[in-house]
Parts: C-alpha cells; structure tokens; sequence
C-alpha cells in the first residue's frame, strides 16, 4: 500500500476513504441488488458501475462525515456500532436509491432495494467503519472517528 507523504495526507486521505468504500460496497451492494432486489445482473453489473464511478466523489465526504458523527460515540461496543450504523445510514441510503433507480429498478424493486440498503447498512455501518479504519492504517492514517481527521489534515 503506498505510504502517506507529509505534503499530501489530504490526498493520502482521498484515496483510502475511496480504496475503502469501492471494496466494501461493491461487494455488498451485488449481494443486495440481486438477491433483495431483485435486480437482473445486467441491472446488477450496470448498477456497480455506476456506484462505482459515484463512490469517488462521495467516498471522502462520507469519511468525514463518519468522524463527525463518531465523536458522539464512546469507547463501548454498543456506542460504536450504534452511531456507525447511523453515520451510514443518513449518508449512504439516499444516494444508493438514487443508484438503484437510475438502473432500472422502480416500484416494488425500487422499495425493497431501499429498504434491504437500509437493513444492510444498520448491519454494516460497524464492519464497514472498522474496514474503513483498517484501509486508513494500512496508508498510514489515523483511525476516524475519536478525534477525526479534517479537511486540512
């Protein structure tokens, strides 16, 4: 993995909230799309491409976001999970619909979509911040969340 440079931990920051984000929901947004869905898996391919190419600008805002809404949690397991369901959750699910229903999904499937994303992420939102911490550590990054990093760090 690369290491992080003094002079770019922004950019060093970018990537692994994206590495990051790529890896995880793609593998979990196939399983949602066909087996919840309904989607077929032409929908299903069309869908991860697209998610894939909206996870880039939204991967670090969601970083951010995550350490803001983190820092209302404690260091018990119970906080943790609770507060990185939610994090998820507010950020995430809008934007997967609007994947979803600009692949063809409408109606029922549109609905059930939402609400197995909506399912996934409040069983995800801790496995996927923890995931996230581990991408952050392996580029040299701090963990979100106790004290987050910023825009300039």
């Amino acid at each position: 993995m690369p290491q992080p440079s003094p002079r770019h931990p922004r950019r060093t920051a970018l990537l692994a909230d994206t590495t990051a984000l790529i890896l995880f929901f793609t593998a979990t947004g196939v399983i949602n799309e066909r087996f919840f869905a309904g989607m077929t898996w032409e929908q299903v391919l069309h869908a991860r491409l697209l998610g894939a190419v909206l996870m880039v600008p939204v991967a670090r805002p969601y970083g951010l976001w995550r350490d803001w809404v983190m820092k209302r949690s404690t260091q018990r397991r119970l906080s943790r999970l609770l507060w990185d369901s939610i994090a998820l959750l507010s950020f995430q699910v809008p934007i997967y619909g609007a994947i979803i229903a600009s692949s063809g999904a409408s109606g029922n499937s549109l609905l059930r979509g939402a609400l197995g994303a909506a399912a996934m992420m409040l069983a995800l939102g801790r496995p996927y911040g923890a995931f996230l911490n581990w991408i952050r550590k392996l580029f040299g990054l701090p963990a979100g969340g106790g004290k987050p990093m910023s825009l300039t760090s």
